[in-house]
């Protein structure tokens, strides 16, 4: 099976540490939710997959996104996003580990919605297996969908700069302000690396 052809891709550059890599955003229609792990309600709604590459070679190539979702269906503007299908997790991550892939399928029922996606890639401040709860942006993207009815409008991927991420720090603060008896700490700007 494969996924329909890719509406948008963007393409951005990034560093972390040794490791000079790219990563690829795509948006595609789904033309079939089945493939998807969705119900049929999600046909004609827009995916979005971001792949990172080269390869993860070990701990030190663990990177992870922090995505911030506005729903119009949910007050309170752009709020964590961190897929919580298995409970609530203590930490910021949508998704976390070594060749780390962001997927997501938004898709309602309601006749009028808006949807609005600050997208991160992020990385733990730190020396190798120190796991300092401190979050270091590398780079982010937007995304956005409108339905009007059966019309649903895609807008983006499109870059977001450091001050997007630094926009974010106040409600990030508070939504992790004590997490197991430690606090997260977002660093301002775009990192390219775990320590200063």
């Amino acid at each position: 099976m494969s996924a329909p052809d890719a509406l948008r891709t963007l393409e951005m550059p990034y560093r972390w540490g040794k490791v000079e890599g790219t990563v690829k955003v795509e948006m595609g229609i789904d033309d079939n939710p089945r493939e998807f792990g969705c119900e049929e309600v999600a046909r004609g709604f827009p995916y979005c997959r971001a792949l990172l590459q080269p390869p993860a070679i070990g701990y030190g190539d663990w990177l992870g996104w922090v995505q911030l979702v506005d729903m119009s269906d949910r007050r309170g503007g752009l709020r964590i996003d961190n897929g919580e299908i298995l409970g609530p997790v203590p930490h910021p991550f949508s998704y976390y580990g070594p060749n780390v892939t962001l997927f997501d399928h938004p898709h309602t029922y309601h006749r009028d919605w808006d949807f609005l996606a600050h997208t991160f890639l992020c990385g733990l401040g730190g020396e190798l297996l120190e796991f300092r709860q401190e979050v270091r942006a590398l780079l982010g993207f937007s995304w956005e969908i409108n339905k009007r009815g059966d019309r649903i409008e895609v807008s983006g991927p499109t870059p977001l700069g450091p001050e997007d991420w630094d926009a974010h720090h106040g409600y990030l603060n508070r939504r992790y302000r004590r997490f197991r008896r430690r606090k997260w700490r977002f660093v301002p700007g775009f990192s390219d690396g775990p320590l200063p």
